[in-house]
């Protein structure tokens, strides 16, 4: 924990290996406002085709789509 002075126009001066460490070239941040505080977060891209292939059905292939519909949804009930 730091403690930092609020200049004239608001601004606080981050700290550098914070900087570096967690926000990188994006340079965008995320200010969550909260009764009583700020919560500052980086904002990083996320890539959505990371778990792709993780999802296991059950199955090889969808070759036969409502036979698949009735399968899933048996299993999920």
């Amino acid at each position: 924990m730091e403690v930092k002075k609020v200049d004239s126009q608001g601004r606080v001066i981050l700290p550098a290996d914070w900087r570096e460490a967690e926000v990188g070239e994006g340079r965008e941040l995320y200010i969550i406002k909260r009764k009583g505080y700020l919560k500052i977060v980086p904002k990083r891209r996320v890539d959505l085709t990371e778990d792709f292939d993780k999802a296991d059905l059950g199955v090889e292939s969808i070759g036969n789509w409502k036979e698949f519909q009735k399968r899933f949804y048996e299993a999920g009930a």
